[in-house]
């Protein structure tokens, strides 16, 4: 039986999730996981919002199965297979076409982190500028380029250097008042503020690292108009909060957008495959060949169970039932906050993408080490790991929804028991 000394004695000291979540996994099924004691979990994780469609999903594993005994490529850069065919034509079918929207689809590597970096080149190859306005408690990557557009400080000081061409600006209800856009749109009309003119504009419509702050769809249409106005891009970075995440399959739909530029990874692979594109509108297209590449941007298997998940988006039962059950995940937290007033909390997100913020210092983390003893994952964000936050699979059922809200709801019984006491 494996346990965790392997990886202590072995592992580098950055591995973070090992620390919140102290097990060996062995298997994992759906919306569950299991441990080398045979110990299940309710994922209430999901991979960081990679796995939407939960573990090892059924028709993406059979088809995935099927294509690797068929001796299907593999690997092929940016060559043509026949895989690739499949998804863009079924990508086009099912997601584009029905939104009325024509992209040219990129593939960079298969990281998030590699979308927002050709995003970001794009732009500024476009439009011959080099800034780009990013917003506060946005997380887009860690490599330099996405770090620049990052708020965290801890994680902009991990890159060792000076982050430069990017200025920050207030997301929404950031500050008190709710004109943080006449704000912004000032600094662009002012040439004394110190504040060019700048290739892109780089959002999350609902932050996920910066903890599950949610922009209001008219703030989101204000800053398309403003980007209109301005000759500015937009690049919506919809790596964890698209796909289905919020509710829809692209986060900004009910803001009725366009983005220049959107980027997509986690889920688009369906299975927890490594893929990531980056959709472009195609009068910004303007890439030479292999002016940005990558040696794994050609991930056949992933392109592979991507094409069976568009499947749930043929019919849109699935979409219908997102929204039932995110009624159901807002409805819970908001009788927590009633519930426990000692938690001091604010509900924050919408769709499978919700949590509590509670100002009180540790107890989001200690909430979630308790459900975690108690057989269910879920982590915390902001820059305080202030929120605890639901991410459970879209295709979790009721059962699963209503035996992980039991889970936390006693976590958090006791964790204020015990912090009373501690204070007593």
């Amino acid at each position: 039986m494996t346990d965790l000394t392997i990886f202590d004695e072995m592992e580098s000291s950055v591995r973070s999730y090992v620390r919140s979540f102290p097990a060996v996994f062995t298997k994992a099924s759906g919306y569950k996981l299991w441990d080398t004691e045979g110990k299940e979990y309710l994922d209430f994780f999901a991979g960081a919002g990679a796995l939407n469609y939960g573990h090892n999903e059924p028709r993406m594993k059979k088809k995935l199965i099927d294509y690797i005994q068929n001796d299907g490529i593999t690997h092929s850069l940016d060559k043509a297979t026949e895989a690739k065919a499949d998804f863009l034509k079924r990508f086009n079918d099912v997601i584009l076409k029905p939104r009325d929207m024509e992209y040219k689809v990129m593939f960079p590597g298969p990281t998030g982190t590699n979308t927002v970096e050709s995003a970001l080149k794009i732009a500024r190859k476009v439009t011959g500028r080099t800034d780009v306005i990013s917003f506060t408690r946005g997380f887009h990557g860690m490599t330099i380029g996405s770090l620049a557009v990052s708020g965290n400080s801890a994680k902009r000081k991990g890159a060792g250097v000076p982050l430069t061409n990017s200025v920050t600006m207030p997301f929404d209800n950031f500050m008190d008042e709710n004109e943080s856009l006449d704000y912004l749109e000032r600094f662009l009309e002012d040439n004394g503020s110190g504040v060019a003119i700048p290739a892109a504009m780089i959002l999350e419509t609902v932050q996920g690292e910066g903890g599950i702050n949610t922009a209001r769809f008219e703030w989101i249409k204000r800053i398309e108009e403003i980007c209109e106005n301005w000759g500015i891009l937009l690049i919506i970075d919809d790596v964890q909060a698209g796909v289905g995440r919020t509710g829809t399959f692209f986060s900004f739909e009910k803001a009725g957008i366009k983005p220049d530029i959107i980027c997509l990874s986690k889920s688009i692979g369906g299975y927890g495959l490594p893929l990531a594109l980056t959709l472009i509108k195609p009068e910004h297209d303007q890439w030479s060949p292999g002016e940005h590449n990558g040696t794994f941007r050609g991930n056949n298997h992933a392109f592979v169970t991507a094409t069976e998940s568009l499947t749930y988006w043929e019919d849109s039962a699935f979409e219908e039932s997102i929204k039932e059950k995110s009624g159901k995940i807002t409805a819970f937290l908001n009788s927590l906050v009633r519930r426990f007033p000692d938690l001091q909390g604010e509900v924050r997100g919408r769709g499978f993408m919700q949590g509590i913020a509670s100002p009180v210092e540790g107890l989001s983390s200690k909430i979630a080490e308790e459900a975690f003893n108690r057989g269910l994952i879920m982590e915390t964000s902001g820059g305080n790991d202030e929120v605890f936050k639901l991410f459970p699979p879209l295709i979790i059922d009721d059962q699963g929804l209503e035996e992980g809200f039991g889970i936390i709801e006693e976590s958090i019984k006791s964790v204020l028991a015990n912090h009373k006491q501690v204070a007593d």
